[in-house]
This record gives structure tokens, C-alpha cells and sequence, in this order.
């Protein structure tokens, strides 16, 4: 009995120690498991701040192409418009026709030519204004005069008679002293067939007037484009104005007025075809113009 109680102590004792050894085999395998993440190289958690830089490169990336593709449009913008500068010229004018800024600059030499200061005030802006003054005074070296009168009518049931555009008022620059001539154009054809609308007479006038000039080429270049294109029967053409190159310097002969004409086809070769023409000219219009 006392046998069987020794033998189960020494049972019982070498149980715990069993169990205390895989205990200790436990401790130990986890502190190694342990030991060893803590020395293996840890992936690191993303900051705040080096997130939001992340985010910003790759909105930066993302902005680049359209902020070119932005610079580009203005650059193209910028180019057109230049070259819609460069090329806006008046179709007749030469190809090494000054700029713009070179025409102001040009305006700005002859006030301190004249004795004045072209920086005071009241003529800082005259200059520029000049230049679009010219533009307008002279918009006839942008025109082709053969041009307007382009479209023509048939049906006119049968109209042979003088068609006759009279007192149309223009204002030229004489090309000597580049000041004004005023006046006024009579402008008769015989048709031959065609018609032009008869505003077409007056931009004809108005073609050749807004240059600079001489009353007696513009007479002929005006009755000589309308013989040409419309191959009328007959063209007469007559100008009166008054050329402040004598009314305001030189002589000083204030109030009068040139006289010139050019007649062609029967105008020219009949006497009666030119007398009717000049009867036209020479009596007050019969139309009344005023409210009654």
C-alpha cells in the first residue's frame, strides 16, 4: 500500500514538472515571436501632411496639361489677334505701310513740329484719335470701285432714257496740301440695257472721293469706271467744290468753287444728250424735301 501511494506521488511530480517545462517552451517561443517583430522592420503609417503633399503632387500632375493646354489657348488667341492686326490693311495699301503706333508717332513729331507739347493733356490722346480719323477720311484706298457697281438689273420694261444722280455731296483731301475739298457730284448715264441701284452712284463717288486727290482725276476716274462696267450709251459726270487749299492758306480766296466734267459716248457726241444733262444740273430740284 505504501508502495502504490510513493509510486503515485512520483507520478503527480513529474506531471507538474512536465507541465512546467511546456509552459516555459510556451513563454519562450512567444518572447522569440515577439522579440522578432519588435526587430523586423515595421511598415510605417502615412502622416497626415505627407498624405495631403501626396494628394496635391498628384492634383499638381493632373492640373499640368490643362493649364497648358490653357497657356496654349491664350498664346494662340494672342498670335491671332496680332496677326488680325498685322494684316488689317486697306486692300490697296503697300505692303511696307506703317503701323499704327508708327502713324501716332508720326502725328506726335509734327505737334513739336508746330511749337506744342504732344504730352499736355488736351493732346496726349490726338494722336491715336488722328489716326482713326485718317482711317475714315481715307477708307476709299479699301474699296474696288469696279466692285459696287458688280450687280446690275435687266428688267427695267424697257427704260432708255438718262438716269441722272444729282448734288451728291462728298468730301475729299487734296493731295498737295492734304486739306479738305468739299463739294458736290452730278452723275448721269444713258443705260444700255443695265441699271445699277442708284446708291451705287453715290458709293462710286464716295470710292474715289475718300482718298487723296484731285478734282479733275476724280472726275474722269469716275466716269470712266461707270462707262466701262455698265457700257452704257453715254456717261456724263460733273464736280463742284470749294478747295480750302485756296479758301484758308495761299491766296485766300474764300467762296469759290471749282467746276469740272467728263462726258463720254453721247454725252460727248450729242449735243442735245449733253444739253438735257446740263438743264438737269443747272435747275433747282423740283422735289420737296420738307414737311409740309
Amino acid at each position: 500500500m505504501a508502495e502504490v501511494t510513493a509510486n503515485g506521488g512520483r507520478a503527480r511530480r513529474m506531471g507538474q514538472r512536465a507541465a512546467a517545462v511546456r509552459k516555459a517552451s510556451h513563454g519562450a517561443r512567444s518572447r522569440r515571436k515577439h522579440e522578432t517583430m519588435i526587430g523586423r522592420p515595421q511598415p510605417s503609417r502615412p502622416s497626415w501632411s505627407s498624405m495631403h503633399m501626396a494628394k496635391g503632387m498628384t492634383a499638381g500632375k493632373a492640373a499640368a496639361p490643362a493649364a497648358r493646354q490653357a497657356a496654349r489657348r491664350t498664346s494662340n488667341k494672342a498670335s491671332k489677334t496680332a496677326s488680325s492686326a498685322a494684316t488689317h490693311e486697306p486692300a490697296g495699301a503697300p505692303a511696307n505701310r506703317p503701323s499704327r503706333d508708327e502713324a501716332e508717332a508720326a502725328v506726335r513729331v509734327l505737334l513739336r513740329w508746330a511749337g506744342d507739347d504732344p504730352q499736355r493733356e488736351g493732346l496726349v490722346d490726338t494722336p491715336a484719335r488722328v489716326v482713326r480719323a485718317y482711317e475714315e477720311f481715307f477708307a476709299g484706298y479699301a474699296l474696288e470701285p469696279r466692285d459696287i457697281l458688280a450687280r446690275t438689273f435687266s428688267e427695267v420694261d424697257g427704260y432708255d432714257e438718262m438716269i441722272v444722280l444729282k448734288d451728291i455731296r462728298f468730301e475729299s483731301y487734296c493731295e498737295h496740301h492734304m486739306v479738305p475739298i468739299i463739294g458736290r457730284a452730278h452723275v448721269a448715264y444713258l443705260p444700255n440695257h443695265r441699271v445699277v441701284g442708284i446708291s451705287k452712284l453715290a458709293r462710286l463717288v464716295d470710292a474715289f472721293a475718300k482718298r487723296l486727290q484731285i478734282q479733275e482725276k476724280m472726275t474722269v476716274q469716275i466716269a470712266d469706271t461707270l462707262f466701262d462696267v455698265l457700257q452704257p450709251k453715254g456717261v456724263g459726270v460733273i464736280l463742284e467744290a470749294a478747295h480750302q487749299c485756296i479758301s484758308t492758306r495761299g491766296i485766300h480766296k474764300p467762296g469759290v468753287e471749282m467746276v469740272t466734267s467728263r462726258m463720254l459716248g453721247t454725252f460727248r457726241t450729242d449735243p442735245a444728250t449733253r444739253r438735257e444733262f446740263l438743264s438737269i444740273v443747272a435747275n433747282p430740284s423740283s422735289v420737296n424735301l420738307t414737311n409740309t
